[in-house]
């Protein structure tokens, strides 16, 4: 049943990346690209991939397509014609990329393999056999992200952490130089009067959306979850809440100034652990000195880090979401009703 549930998913995804390369309408490939990724966090579930599952779903197929379609409004939904010579050229390195990844693929083992390196080699059994033990974490992808790589996790925190920097220092908020937000207050929020049914079914998934955040940064270490997966979710109800109540009056209640502060604080936290842990005795990243119990102090480190992943990773989705919709704040907002019953945008346009 599983093998057929796989071939089922693998035919969407080739029928779903064919759809996205023919289509001319940018804004069809933008939605075929979230289809794409939601039908792959099912695929990742069918694999009992559960974590990664829930990342894929809320990047993927929310805050990317946000992103993508954000960048439309700006842009336009029509592909430019480009000279035959610059598409010929495309083609050739996508076909010659697709060739290497192919390659790449032949000497993989089968799903499920009992002879798989990931299945025989020393250090795997030794982390399925020792981690349930020495942690007494049921879920072993926990102990092993925050604990016994540790210092990987903190990479890969820092390198979220910079992300959020990046684009913030290359894009930023929109700012006059007494430090105000550009248009901020300007016009009325258009989604205040459209997609009324929207807005109010939204309102009432977004409790339930944070909540299931809340569960899953707390419950990481039983089930699948952790801080990136808390961060990602708790992004996306924040972003759902922006997209129905408009920027302006989503400011008011994420202040983007403190969604600056919490991208350092996460990290902060992440790191502070590990400083503690040497002002213990103990090594960098040594949770077990952090109380009597080792087993315990494991326990308190890891919910601390996993707690500075979730609040970085969601400062940092929210803060580039923030961003880009600041630069298109002048296309949300009305300003007067034409004489023909259109309403004009800033920009000129007609909803």
């Amino acid at each position: 049943m599983a093998g057929v549930i796989d071939l089922v998913l693998l035919l969407f995804l080739v029928t779903i990346a064919y759809a996205s390369v023919r289509t001319k309408n940018l804004f069809e490939a933008a939605m075929l690209f979230g289809i794409f990724s939601l039908v792959s966090a099912s695929f990742f579930v069918v694999l009992d991939a559960v974590d990664v599952a829930m990342t894929e779903a809320a990047v993927g197929a929310g805050v990317s397509t946000i992103l993508m379609l954000s960048t439309l409004a700006v842009t336009g939904h029509k592909v430019r014609p480009r000279p035959v010579q610059r598409n010929v050229l495309a083609i050739a390195v996508s076909v010659l990329l697709g060739a290497a990844l192919v390659y790449g693929t032949l000497d993989m083992p089968r799903i499920g393999d009992p002879d798989a390196p990931v299945q025989t080699h020393p250090i795997a059994r030794h982390f399925i056999e020792v981690s349930p033990v020495e942690t007494q974490i049921p879920n072993m992808v926990t102990p092993l992200l925050a604990s016994y790589r540790g210092y990987d996790t903190l990479g890969e925190t820092a390198v979220v952490f910079t992300a959020g920097i990046g684009v913030l220092a290359l894009i930023g908020r929109r700012r006059r130089r007494d430090g105000t937000p550009v248009e901020a207050g300007e016009g009325v929020d258009a989604m205040q009067d459209r997609h009324r049914v929207l807005r109010i079914v939204g309102k009432q998934l977004i409790p339930a959306i944070l909540l299931y955040a809340c569960y899953v940064q707390a419950h990481g270490d039983f089930g699948p979850g952790g801080g990136f997966q808390a961060g990602v979710i708790f992004a996306s109800a924040l972003m759902l809440f922006m997209l129905l109540v408009g920027i302006d009056e989503a400011e008011k209640v994420i202040k983007p100034k403190v969604l600056e502060k919490l991208i350092a604080l996460g990290l902060l936290i992440y790191g502070c652990t590990g400083l503690l842990t040497v002002l213990k005795g103990g090594a960098f990243l040594d949770y077990k000195v952090l109380a009597h119990d080792p087993i315990h102090g494991l326990h308190y480190g890891i919910l601390a880090v996993e707690l500075g992943v979730g609040i970085t990773v969601t400062a940092v989705i929210t803060t580039i979401i923030f961003t880009f919709a600041g630069h298109m704040r002048g296309r949300q907002k009305l300003v007067a009703p034409a004489t023909d019953g259109t309403v004009v945008t800033t920009d000129g346009g007609a909803l």
